[in-house]
This record gives C-alpha cells, sequence and structure tokens, in this order.
C-alpha cells in the first residue's frame, strides 16, 4: 500500500523542559520538636529591621524587651524548653538593645549595639552565665562590659565584626556613620562619612578587604574600610522601604534585597567591580515585610526570609547567567521576628544538615528549622559539605589596618570540627566620657546639680553638633 502524504507536511517539533541539575535541588526545611526548641522569651518588639539575635555553636543570643534599660539573653545550646522569667540576662545599656553579634573567632565574645549611643563588648563566663532554676537569688545578671565604645552621636543599630582581623569591629549609627573601632584599645581607627542618611546593612567580603552597604539613600556602595574611600557606588532598588546586602564570599557577587517603586519585593544580583546596573534582578512577590537574606558560601545557596512571613525561600547562586536559580521554600504558618543561622562548624553533618536557622516568633518562641540534604547513605558526604571556613583570626587589627589581607583558612567537616584554642580577648577598661573625668565631691549639693547642669547642657551642644555634621554631608553630597 502507498500512502500517499501532502507535499508540505508540517514539521513536529518536540519540547523537552531540561531541568538543572543541582545536588542541592531537593534540600528540604524540617522543624524539631517542639521540646527540643525554645519559648517563654520576651523578645523585642523594637521597630528597627534587625533580625535582634546571633547564634554559634555554643550559644543563642536573643535581645529582649526590657523597660527603663537595654538587655539581650544569652542562653547555651543545652537549654531548651521553656525559659523562666529570672534567668539571667546581660544588662548593661540604659536603652533598647538593637544589634547583637558573636566574635566569629570567640565563641564567648559578643558585641552589643543600642539606643544609647554606645557599643558594648562582653566577656561570657566559661560554660555560659551561671543559672540556678531552684534559686532565683542565686541568678545574676552580667552587668559589666569588657569595654564600651563611644563615638556616635545617635542610636546604634548595626555591629559587624571583621572575618579575618584580630579586634576589629564596626558600627553603623543613626547618624549616618560607619566606625572602625579597635576593641583591643577602644579606639576609633577611622569613620566613614560616605553616607548621608540611614544605613540600612553593611557586609564584608571574604577576605574582609571591602565592605558594601546599603542606605536610605537607595545607594549601594563598596568601600574600602581602611581609608573610608567609596570604591564603587550605584543605584540600587527603587524603593522607600528597606534593602539588605550581602557579600557571596568566594563568589564575589553581591546579593541584595529591597522594593521596587510599587512596592514589589525583589532581589538583585550585582558585581561588586560595577554597581552602574544590575546583573540581574527578578521580583518576588507583593508581600510587605523586609526581606533578610543570608548566604552560605560552602553550597553557594542564599536563604531568603521575608519579616513577617512565614516561609524561607532559597536559592543556588551561578558565576554565569542567569546567576541565580530559585531551590524551593519552607513553609509554615507562624511568621517570624527575625532569623539566627549557625556557622557551618555547628550543623549536624552525619544527618546532612546543611543549614540551621533559629527563627523567632512574635509570641515568644524560637523555633529550630534544619536544611537536609536528602541521602539514603550514613557516609560522610563530601560534595555536599566541601572544607569550611575555619573560625580563627589571622591578622592582627594593626597589620589588617596597615593594608595586609589574610583569605580565610578552611577546614573539613569529616570527622568532627576541633575548634582551635580561643584567642584570649585583651581589652583596655573604658575611658570615661569627656563629662564623667571631673564628678564632683560627695554631699556638695550645689556642685553637684551644677555638674547635672553642665552634663545636660554638653549632651544638648552634641546633639546640634551631630544635627550640623548631617547637614553639612547632605549639602555637600548635592
Amino acid at each position: 500500500l502507498l500512502l500517499l502524504l501532502p507535499e508540505s507536511t508540517p514539521s513536529v517539533k518536540m519540547s523537552f523542559r531540561v531541568v538543572r541539575q543541582s545536588k542541592y535541588r531537593h534540600v528540604f526545611g524540617q522543624q524539631k520538636k517542639k521540646e527540643e526548641c525554645l519559648d517563654g522569651i520576651r523578645i523585642s518588639r523594637n521597630a528597627w529591621d534587625s533580625n535582634f539575635c546571633s547564634v554559634n555553636p555554643v550559644f543563642l543570643a536573643v535581645v529582649l524587651e526590657a523597660q527603663g534599660g537595654g538587655s539581650f539573653m544569652v542562653l547555651p545550646h543545652s537549654q531548651v524548653g521553656k525559659i523562666d522569667l529570672d534567668y539571667p540576662k546581660v544588662s548593661g545599656h540604659t536603652a533598647a538593645v538593637l544589634d547583637v553579634q558573636f566574635c566569629p573567632y570567640n565563641d564567648y565574645v559578643i558585641a552589643s549595639a543600642s539606643e544609647d549611643c554606645t557599643v558594648k563588648v562582653w566577656q561570657l563566663p566559661e560554660g555560659g552565665i551561671p543559672y540556678d532554676p531552684k534559686n532565683a537569688k542565686n541568678n545574676k545578671d552580667l552587668t559589666d562590659a569588657i569595654v564600651t565604645l563611644n563615638g556616635h552621636q545617635r542610636r546604634v543599630g548595626i555591629v559587624e565584626w571583621h572575618p579575618t582581623a584580630e579586634n576589629i569591629l564596626l558600627s553603623a549609627g543613626f547618624d549616618y556613620l560607619i566606625i572602625v573601632w579597635d576593641i583591643a584599645t577602644g579606639k576609633q581607627l577611622r569613620e566613614i562619612t560616605s553616607h548621608t542618611d540611614t544605613i540600612f546593612s553593611m557586609s564584608f567580603n571574604f577576605d574582609g578587604s571591602l565592605l558594601a552597604t546599603t542606605c536610605k539613600d537607595r545607594l549601594i556602595r563598596v568601600i574600602d574600610p581602611r581609608s573610608g574611600a567609596v570604591v564603587q557606588q550605584g543605584q540600587g532598588h527603587d524603593g522607600t522601604k528597606s534593602s539588605r546586602v550581602v557579600f557571596c564570599g568566594e563568589l564575589n557577587k553581591l546579593f541584595t534585597t529591597g522594593f521596587s517603586k510599587v512596592s514589589e519585593r525583589q532581589y538583585g544580583i550585582w558585581d561588586p567591580a560595577n554597581l552602574a546596573s544590575p546583573l540581574k534582578v527578578e521580583t518576588i512577590d507583593t508581600g510587605s515585610g523586609v526581606l533578610f537574606p543570608y548566604y552560605d558560601n560552602d553550597t553557594g545557596l542564599v536563604y531568603v526570609a521575608g519579616k513577617g512571613d512565614g516561609n524561607i525561600r532559597y536559592y543556588e547562586l551561578d558565576n554565569a547567567s542567569p546567576y541565580c536559580y530559585f531551590l524551593n521554600e519552607y513553609k509554615t504558618a507562624t511568621p517570624q521576628r527575625g532569623l539566627g543561622w549557625l556557622p557551618k562548624r555547628g550543623v549536624s553533618v552525619g544527618e546532612c544538615e546543611i543549614g540551621r536557622c533559629y527563627k523567632l516568633t512574635p509570641k515568644g518562641s524560637i523555633e529550630i528549622v534544619s536544611f537536609i540534604v536528602p541521602r539514603k547513605s550514613t557516609l560522610f558526604q563530601e560534595d555536599i559539605f566541601p572544607p569550611t571556613k575555619e573560625d580563627k583570626a589571622l591578622l592582627s587589627g594593626a597589620a589588617w589596618f596597615g593594608g595586609q589581607n589574610a583569605t580565610p583558612t578552611k577546614v573539613s567537616l569529616k570527622d568532627g570540627y576541633t575548634p582551635p584554642a580561643r584567642a584570649e580577648l585583651s581589652a583596655v577598661e573604658s575611658a570615661a566620657p569627656v563629662d564623667e573625668l571631673e564628678k564632683p565631691p560627695e554631699g556638695e549639693k550645689a556642685l553637684l546639680k551644677a555638674w547635672h547642669a553642665q552634663k545636660e547642657e554638653l549632651k544638648q551642644l552634641r546633639a546640634q553638633l551631630a544635627s550640623a555634621e548631617i547637614k553639612i554631608r547632605q549639602l555637600t553630597t548635592q
């Protein structure tokens, strides 16, 4: 039989959907049991867009809602379940605490920033702050900081440790200044004055030679923290709400989150060497909460969690276009107040746990969520656990400020992580503020009254000076 076909037979095109291969494509989030999580904590309700917590393999620090002062709680990971109201706190600030950050090379050192215009650095006792659950009278707060840093004229919203240099700490305040501190001496090394509005976030690159910031003026800046000079600057997200930036480690890209002109939430990928235009900008949704990004250098994954959302999205970054691939999202009905991410050296390698976050909720509970790659084998999975950054200071503060850089060293997690000997933090006692150096003699009421009046006058003059400096910076940048 002959089958006669028309002269022009249309060609049949078959389409195949190509799925990008990735060993992290099936990562899933799993919340730990309720008895392994925490509850009963009066988490801060401050309107500042901060995570209000910090985590390392030994402790979890949480900023508290406090009346008449500022405090935060430092809990060892063995402390789970409902936390008593009389649990000892770290309470040395005179106003609300806005940010806390553990030192990356000493798990027993933590820095805090506050509305009282100071930054304090605390040394935790071995084993944590002593706690007696049977006798509340034996529980005493930690009130003495090893160093208090006075330099900001307005409240301080962000603290950030240098990733490789010892004793180098940065703070960003509402006076639009970033101050580089040497906490060993308590002195300022540099004031970065390039911002003309509120600083929303800052992030170091992998070796700590550059600092990326986002600001209310909608600009993204890459700054040399030693000189204070702006290396690159470009227009960021168009929306007026808070935007965030994170330096993507060895990938050497910037990942930002922010809002469009019509208040759509977005993420952007940028080349830090050229901020004239983004490599990629993509709309996520129309939510209203600020998006907090966290980048995992070992896996190349970035986790994005919105304030007030119940979900955490995660993406895989790549050096080639289109640079970012959506993987999945962890969904719950419980909104988050903030998130703290455990460093890779603290995760459970045997369970193929590549990430763990501590999710603060508005009702005072803290949920622990593990992100797991499903694998049947119980052997060490070398492909998903490459060597991770070692918690070790490689440079002295003076060497770094003098111009030296050091690439972080790495260590394998195969046989379990053994931390190096803890660097002892030696800091000079804080110098008293200028207005407190000559206190009046006790019992002299007239002198005491005059002293308080002088102190109040000095406070007002400082506030006026800070306002004048801000206006000068704004005028000079126009």
